[in-house]
């Protein structure tokens, strides 16, 4: 796209622009910066430098002071509170103690520790991250195969784009407009559907190859109590930010604010460093602002993509094919399958919704149901080379495990995941229930 070309047609202006966004994905371009600049353009092309600059100047305020997405911040403090509190060590320690028995015991005590950090962290990466300093050592020091140690560590990260609060959940109720409450609350099924999923197939696999998943025994009924104060913290605060946002005497942002408060009080009463408490607000400001960064590139690409009518012709597309509803969002989930092997999760949400939403409402579904299945292919798109981003945060911390056997360790529960959409698929009420309730 040249500015100035002088193209009529809006929506051929809208193609060129979605055409060359993909090429500078592809080349490496990061996408924050790829959607800005591909945005800008278009804009100067359809509207003109002054409008286009006007558009694009409001974008980074107009969006920070939103008030839903001050939630972000708050969340992710929690997570990295409860990380440099040690609360995820002693998490693992009572996952391992009170499940450990079962074949496969250590990995299933992974799927369930990761999806407890997931309930305060709300972060794929920082989860995965975190468990491959935590649960991989154990794995291997009791002879577990290394592709399933961090296979498992890999898949278990993902829980947190499901399990409130989750980031990318928040970031999709920004951008259709939708209720972030009921959004949280919607996830908290199918991301312990998910778990449960990946701990039945650990065991199933376990008991066919028990040399490279040996369970561990041995612990008392009182060393499994005893492990409970340790967890009470991330117990308390999952408890605080559920029951507000379900019970409605908190805004998400407020029982966010809450529950931060609460975990910062817990981990000085624990005897937490001051200075280990500076780590943890630097990490989550570079993090809330590596989020907000990507949210304000997009949405400039976003702003263009409106004016080329480009989401309204796709949606009159889909609705004039000669298919069912149910075949149209299989494939649309089979595209983000293949799309998700070349973007991170949170740009290409970011990136296709404007277009993608419009024509899964004008199909009849559920906007909250369709949230919690895309942000499901999301976590699929984290652990499918050739990106996987988390396969290559868990080869980053422990190089000594080739990225070849993190990919592989990863079969498994992309199997696990495959099952789980077309539980969501089948019953849409997993998904509903809580919301429906909520509502009620």
């Amino acid at each position: 796209m040249i500015i100035g070309i002088g193209f009529d047609d809006p929506f051929l202006v809208g193609l060129i622009g979605l055409g060359l966004l993909f090429l500078f994905v592809v080349i490496g371009v990061r996408v924050v910066f790829a959607a800005a600049i591909v945005g800008l353009l278009g804009l100067v092309e359809l509207l003109g430098w002054g409008p286009a600059a006007g558009i694009v100047g409001t974008i980074p305020h107009s969006k920070s002071s939103t008030y839903a997405l001050s939630v972000l911040p708050m969340f992710i403090f929690i997570g990295f509170i409860a990380f440099h509190a040690g609360m995820t060590q002693q998490l693992f320690d009572a996952a391992r103690k009170w499940v450990g028995w079962v074949p496969g015991g250590l990995a299933v005590a992974t799927v369930f520790a990761t999806a407890g950090f997931a309930a305060v962290s709300g972060a794929s990466t920082a989860t995965a991250a975190v468990f491959s300093r935590v649960a991989i050592p154990e794995m291997l020091k009791y002879g577990y195969d290394k592709r399933l140690a961090a296979g498992v560590v890999a898949a278990g990260g993902t829980l947190a784009s499901l399990i409130p609060p989750s980031a990318i959940l928040i970031i999709y109720a920004i951008i259709v407009e939708e209720s972030v409450g009921e959004l949280l609350l919607a996830g908290f099924l199918p991301g312990a559907v998910s778990a449960l999923v990946y701990a039945a197939i650990i065991i199933i696999w376990a008991l066919y190859r028990p040399d490279a998943g040996p369970s561990v025994s041995g612990y008392s009924w009182k060393e499994r109590v005893m492990t409970l104060p340790g967890i009470s913290p991330i117990v308390i605060v999952v408890f605080i930010i559920m029951s507000a946002i379900y019970n409605g005497w908190a805004t998400p942002t407020e029982a966010g604010a809450l529950g931060a408060f609460v975990i910062f009080v817990l981990a000085l009463a624990r005897g937490t460093k001051i200075h280990t408490m500076k780590n943890a607000l630097m990490e989550a400001a570079k993090l809330t602002v590596m989020i907000f960064s990507l949210i304000w590139g997009v949405l400039i690409f976003v702003r263009f993509l409106g004016f080329s009518g480009l989401p309204e012709a796709f949606t009159e597309w889909i609705i004039g094919l000669d298919a069912s509803p149910m075949v149209i969002m299989i494939c649309i989930l089979l595209a983000y399958a293949v799309l998700g092997m070349f973007m991170d999760a949170i740009g290409m949400l970011l990136l296709t919704l404007p277009v993608v939403y419009p024509a899964v409402i004008a199909l009849g579904f559920d906007s909250i149901w369709f949230g919690i299945i895309v942000v499901k292919m999301a976590e699929v798109c984290l652990i499918t080379p050739p990106i996987g981003l988390n396969c290559f945060v868990v080869n980053g911390v422990r190089p000594d495990i080739p990225l070849t056997d993190v990919f592989r360790g990863i079969a498994l529960f992309f199997v696990a995941d495959v099952v789980t959409i077309a539980l969501l698929l089948i019953f849409p009420e997993i998904v509903t229930w809580l919301p429906d309730l909520m509502r009620g």
